[in-house]
């Protein structure tokens, strides 16, 4: 897939509320029946929530939908119950990222015939939406990744030769470093608070372009070579970062010049401050510029009462139309063919350019989001976290904690039965830290 095909697929997700929102589409059922519950893990904060049920939905006139968001946990359990009791349940329609989607297999229908329907598709996608089998299990949604922000204000703080578009980690650590020089300030962010996506950055970002892994490769040699350059970053980094949840904040308040986090997580900036900003792709370390490609899909359960009205909603979501609204109201990218319109959002076109650049670096290396975990996969991510805070905020020995944590990870993958993924490859059983 070249780099211009990459910005048209591209879009995000998150998790929040256990709120029942408000009905959205139709007010009649109409030959598609009953109305439903769409339940996904994405779209957590209030103002995408509405976004989603006002705005995205709103063309929608089938049968009633209840959108509502929650943590993954939630959600799945939710689903797994409605499958344990049998019956019709609630929920017509699922949205979950990539490897969310592991522990439903069983009670998810077979969407082959509908997925046919959408040619434009990149087969990347297609395939991961079958879940490692034959069947077709969900239809790729929507797609996104991380980058930088860079107030302009940093840039003539560049490490000499560099050039911002095709960074390194270690020009990042000197870009850093010249700025605090000059200016008494540690103005990079990174969202290491509550509730923030600091666990992606690790799994999809520092990890493999390091190590050229993650489980396989998470105590190794150049795992203490990678922690020891964060340990270095941390230097020069906001110490408020350990409160930043989305780096949108800091960088409007210009707590920080330079922040890395997801697009979704960036663009209120990028869309109030288009003049002031470049957004450029994540850095490269020794092993490439790895970069993270998260992918979110929609599946029917068995369980639905309205088999029609479900693949309605799919239908709908997946129209050029919807897609752009979903692109202009929560910057989440199409996945299919669309034409992005020239009125587009001058923050959105900064998104586009920078992940247009970094999906067509040389050395850019894809990474999906952890595969197969379910409900475990919160104890990787914590895990990951808890690392980072040990070695980087507290300063305890990389050695020791790697090998502490590293048993905590191999606990989450095995009891999650969790084959490799990504840059660790395959396994013929679950995944083993090495």
């Amino acid at each position: 897939m070249n780099a211009r095909s990459i910005v048209i697929v591209l879009a995000l997700v998150i998790t929040a509320c256990s709120t029942q929102g408000t009905p959205s589409g139709g007010a009649a059922a109409t030959d598609q029946g009953s109305g439903f519950v769409f339940a996904s893990t994405q779209f957590t904060p209030t103002t995408e929530q509405e976004a989603m049920r006002t705005k995205i939905l709103a063309g929608y006139k089938g049968a009633p939908v209840d959108f509502i968001t929650d943590a993954e946990g939630v959600i799945l359990d939710r689903i797994t119950a409605e499958a344990k009791a049998g019956g019709a349940g609630k929920v017509g329609l699922i949205g979950l990222e990539n490897g969310q989607f592991g522990s439903l297999i069983s009670g998810l229908q077979d969407l082959g015939s509908t997925m046919d329907k959408y040619k434009g598709i990149p087969a990347d996608f297609v395939g991961l939406g079958k879940l490692g089998t034959a069947t077709q299990y969900y239809v790729p949604w929507m797609q996104a990744t991380y980058f930088l922000a860079v107030n302009k204000k940093a840039l003539p703080y560049l490490p000499s030769g560099a050039d911002v578009n095709a960074l390194t980690y270690d020009q990042l650590i000197t870009w850093g470093k010249n700025i605090t020089d000059k200016t008494g300030k540690r103005m990079i962010g990174l969202p290491a608070g509550n509730n923030s996506l600091l666990h992606r950055l690790l799994q999809g970002y520092f990890y493999p372009s390091y190590t050229g892994g993650l489980v396989t490769t998470y105590k190794s040699a150049d795992a203490e070579t990678m922690w020891g350059a964060i340990k270095e970053l941390w230097k020069y980094t906001n110490p408020q970062s350990t409160t930043y949840a989305f780096m949108q904040e800091p960088l409007q308040s210009e707590e920080v010049w330079i922040g890395f986090d997801h697009a979704a997580r960036l663009i209120n900036v990028l869309k109030a401050k288009p003049d002031d900003f470049v957004a450029v792709p994540a850095p490269a370390g020794p092993k490439g510029r790895y970069f993270m490609t998260v992918l979110v899909g929609l599946a029917i359960p068995k369980t639905t009462a309205n088999q029609a009205g479900a693949a309605a909603l799919i239908d709908y979501l997946l129209q050029p139309s919807t897609q752009i609204a979903t692109l202009r109201e929560n910057s989440f990218f199409p996945v299919v063919k669309v034409d992005i319109p020239g009125d587009l959002n001058p923050g959105l076109k900064l998104e586009a350019d920078a992940v247009a650049k970094q999906a067509g670096a040389k050395d850019a290396k894809p990474v999906p989001l952890p595969v197969g975990l379910g409900a475990k996969g919160g104890d990787l991510n914590k895990a990951m976290v808890d690392t980072f805070q040990r070695i980087v905020v507290k300063g305890e020995d990389i050695r020791t904690v790697l090998n502490e944590q590293a048993a905590l990870v191999q606990k989450a993958i095995t009891d999650a039965g969790a084959t490799c993924w990504g840059p660790d490859g395959s396994s013929t059983g679950p995944c083993q830290v090495k």
